[in-house]
């Protein structure tokens, strides 16, 4: 069963006079034993019933109609996640400095996270027991870190001789489970002829396998007790999207879809144009860095239609960002300020923090903001992207708070999704806190 730790006020948990103490035993006369079974019992389904013991010990049972996507407003203790055994030479928590918080070292590689987060795993700590669940269950989809199928590249990848992936894969494509993949691109490891060979074999199981994404390593300033690893270059980069590029449309014909996506950073590092929003077709990828830009740039010229300059005159604001996506963001905040009559600024953070070689918003930290910042002039509001911060709370990678930042920089800060569209309904709010009409 499951402890109920909190309950959302005005959710239909709060009206059911459900509290933290109670514990859920079933869901439509299913035992409920961890957070996996809840999700996968109430996920999608109108109609529920609840079997719950109260803190006092009585026995409800709360039937339940509402819409499937209308959340229940219960919270329940996280998951202990299962710990990784590999010893990756590119592992970013391996890459960290010694003064970062406990939490931040935490290297998890748990087939329940893959299928409630979305995060990736390397199949590497499964036992048959697990393999049971996920098929008996269909724990579906779950995200693979594949690296190459080369049995040998892989255990040099994974620093163990790890069991070979693609007898893993296949017993999941047989049990029915869908699998998203990626590859994270090592120069001179897993490149070239490795990453052909595990392109050839990972298309064979689709539709499966339905993607399969590719990554430049990130690369810390922090290896000085890790193996040597070279960053990915403009050189590989236009190689690797010409090899994609030519998959894609191989599968493209073959299958009706182009299978492999490769990352933004590539284009960006080979100085080539990003595809079209489409090309990406269903964004399956995103949250690994594949697509975020084209669909940002998508969004653009709807946004500035919706731009008032009523909205813009008495406004400015400072944006942050990486050097990755600085060009990109730069377009959009000289077309924004054009049509509004807008004082947008960009200032684009260097990432002294980690080094140099990491360019991506997600991983800039409050200390690095705020030392770049510091004594300019920034107007009304910092306006910082929800990929800074730690899920679910104000924290930056390097323990830096929000309140800390408005602290140091004096003004406020608030925190938006990567998107044109979150940064005019921000415009507009800010337009009428000012007590504008």
């Amino acid at each position: 069963m499951l402890c109920i730790t909190a309950v959302a006020p005005g959710s239909i948990a709060a009206e059911l006079d459900l509290a933290a103490g109670d514990r859920l035993q079933a869901v439509n006369g299913t035992v409920v034993e961890d957070l996996v079974d809840y999700v996968r019992l109430t996920d999608d389904q109108a109609d529920l019933l609840l079997e719950v013991c109260k803190a006092d010990g009585s026995l409800w049972e709360l039937e339940i109609e509402r819409d499937p996507d209308q959340a229940l407003g219960l919270d329940f203790a996280a998951l202990e996640p299962r710990r990784c055994r590999n010893n990756c030479p590119f592992c970013f928590v391996r890459q960290l400095p010694e003064a970062v918080r406990p939490s931040l070292r935490l290297r998890d590689d748990d087939y329940r996270f893959s299928y409630l987060y979305g995060a990736y795993i390397s199949l590497t700590n499964l036992q048959p027991a697990d393999f049971e669940r996920i098929a008996q269950q269909q724990l579906s989809p779950l995200y693979v870190s594949v690296h190459a199928t080369d049995a040998t590249v892989r255990a040099r990848l994974l620093g163990w001789a790890a069991p070979p992936v693609l007898p893993q894969l296949q017993r999941l494509a047989a049990a029915g489970i869908q699998l998203h993949t990626q590859v994270v691109l090592c120069p001179g490891i897993n490149d070239g002829a490795v990453l052909e060979q595990t392109l050839e074999d990972l298309v064979t199981l689709y539709p499966a396998v339905a993607s399969l994404a590719v990554v430049p390593v990130g690369l810390t300033r922090y290896r000085d007790r890790l193996p040597p690893l070279a960053p990915v270059d403009a050189a590989l980069a236009s190689a690797t999207l010409t090899q994609i590029e030519r998959w894609q449309t191989h599968c493209l014909a073959r299958w009706g879809t182009r299978f492999v996506f490769a990352a933004d950073e590539f284009y960006l590092t080979a100085d080539r144009p990003l595809p079209e929003l489409a090309c990406y077709e269903e964004l399956a990828q995103i949250e690994n860095g594949v697509g975020l830009l084209a669909s940002f740039a998508a969004q653009i010229p709807a946004v500035l239609e919706e731009v008032d300059p009523a909205w813009c005159r008495d406004l400015c604001c400072t944006l942050v960002t990486g050097q990755s996506a600085a060009p990109l963001l730069r377009h959009f905040v000289q077309l924004f300020n054009a049509r509004g009559a807008a004082r947008l600024q960009l200032v684009v953070i260097d990432n002294h923090f980690w080094g140099e070689q990491v360019t991506v918003a997600g991983l800039l930290t409050g200390q690095d903001i705020a030392a770049q910042l510091c004594g300019r002039l920034l107007g009304d509001a910092l306006l910082l992207p929800d990929v800074l911060l730690r899920e679910g709370s104000d924290q930056l990678l390097d323990d830096w708070t929000l309140a800390d930042l408005e602290q140091q920089l004096g003004l406020p800060v608030h925190v938006v999704a990567p998107t044109p569209w979150a940064v005019l309904d921000l415009v507009e709010e800010l337009h009428s806190d000012k007590g504008n009409p």
